[in-house]
């Protein structure tokens, strides 16, 4: 649009209410295609736009028309579809911007590959600092470039084949891509928790105080709380922020046998939600318990699922206010004797213990999900996982079939690396480019 980083749509002088187009020197060209974007705010807010404005021309190759009227939406929304939809205001090629619309043609025009994209999407949408550095790293092109390299070693050993399956040279045996291959998938999902966050669940009996301590961490009444046993029947969930790390914590009902139907559902549910936990935080009631580590232990396994794999617990005991301070001494020793997880001794009604239980919350969120900076970038989607699997499937059934046709072993290698290119746009990403970028925000 001419010299400069972006053309306005300002209302007419000469015929108030009507839009018309201002320095627009150029139709769209060349394969350049013209979107409307709305925008509002200040004279630093209209300096950034014109910026981003003008790296969009370059890396999505669009034209843009830029509303930077400071009134409210109906403003923006009136002068846009003015120049967009009224047939004797049109401009050629002029529309509405789609969510995703500037990433994706940035992505089509080899600006950017698809994790890069998606970590521009998971960016966008991160909550907690933790999320924010992960989504950088990758959108900076860090996992993207790792899948890159193993592409280019398949590529390399798929191009010799044909010696090989010739009889000139034996057939290339790429083993580190594999091994790293497999070391990647081996991360305990920690890149896949730090993006969706880290599911934990609040157990126990039931009037343990679970509902209580749901409200305290979230810090609003997102629970009833009675002296009622069973009063919690259904999952209530939400969302926290601890330390950075993302955590959808779940309250649920108190496990027992129960006899009335409804609470029977809700204790099904419970035990459904502890198998889909990566923490569990194991909620007892201190002035019920004897203080023994035997005794402890006992309590703790009846909350716990029995199925493997074991998951990490945080023992919480609560209600320490109705305690005398010698039964609570007595019940911290306990604590530190057998194989308990690490404890806290905490009080809902006072808060007690509160500063504690965060402390050794947030150092279990940490050793789930790691430091998003360092070492190996680590995959955030399960398609990412899906691909990588079926990769490594296909390494494998190359590597077996060595002995047999080299032909159908060579072929292997093609849909290893194929497997790889999905992942990074590569090759057949028009399947998956709706879903990548549905969630950006208009134009983003």
């Amino acid at each position: 649009l001419g010299q400069e980083p972006s053309s306005h749509l300002t209302p007419s002088r000469s015929e108030p209410g009507r839009m018309c187009l201002r320095s627009l020197p150029g139709a769209p060209e060349g394969g350049h295609e013209a979107l409307g974007v709305s925008g509002g705010g200040g004279r630093l807010a209209c300096r950034v736009r014109s910026a981003c404005m003008h790296i969009l021309r370059v890396c999505a190759r669009v034209c843009l028309a830029q509303d930077p009227a400071d009134g409210g939406p109906a403003i923006s929304i009136t002068c846009l579809l003015g120049c967009c939809t009224y047939e004797e205001r049109r401009l050629p090629g002029l529309r509405p911007a789609e969510p995703g619309d500037f990433t994706k043609r940035a992505f089509q025009n080899g600006k950017l590959d698809l994790t890069e994209a998606e970590g521009l999407g998971d960016l966008i949408h991160a909550e907690t600092e933790a999320q924010r550095r992960q989504a950088l790293r990758q959108m900076e092109g860090e996992l993207g470039q790792l899948y890159r390299r193993w592409s280019q070693e398949l590529t390399q050993a798929r191009a010799s084949a044909p010696w090989a399956v010739s009889r000139v040279c034996p057939l290339p045996q790429p083993a580190r891509v594999a091994l790293e291959l497999r070391g990647h998938l081996q991360d305990g999902r920690r890149g896949e928790r730090l993006r969706g966050g880290v599911h934990v669940v609040i157990a126990g009996p039931p009037n343990a105080g679970k509902s209580s301590l749901l409200n305290l961490l979230c810090q609003r009444p997102a629970a009833i709380v009675s002296p009622v046993p069973g009063t919690t029947r259904d999952v209530v969930e939400t969302t926290l922020n601890v330390g950075g790390y993302p955590v959808v914590l779940s309250d649920t009902a108190g496990l027992r046998d129960a006899r009335d139907p409804v609470e029977r559902e809700g204790v099904s549910r419970a035990r459904d939600r502890l198998q889909q936990a990566d923490l569990v935080l194991a909620v007892l009631d201190a002035a019920e318990l004897a203080p023994q580590p035997g005794r402890l232990a006992g309590a703790l396994q009846a909350v716990l699922p029995p199925s493997p794999p074991p998951r990490p617990c945080l023992l919480v005991l609560n209600k320490t206010d109705l305690l005398a301070e010698q039964s609570r001494g007595a019940l911290q020793e306990a604590c530190t004797g057998g194989s308990l997880p690490p404890t806290c001794l905490l009080s809902c009604m006072t808060g007690e213990g509160t500063a504690a239980l965060l402390h050794l919350l947030s150092g279990q969120l940490q050793h789930i999900c790691g430091d998003p900076l360092v070492g190996s970038p680590s995959l955030t989607q399960t398609r990412h996982r899906l691909h990588l699997i079926s990769c490594l499937d296909a390494l494998g059934r190359y590597h077996r079939g060595r002995g047999g046709d080299l032909a159908l072993a060579a072929e292997e290698l093609r849909l290893a690396r194929r497997h790889l290119g999905r992942i990074t746009g590569q090759v057949g990403a028009e399947d998956i480019l709706d879903i990548v970028f549905r969630d950006f925000c208009i134009g983003k």
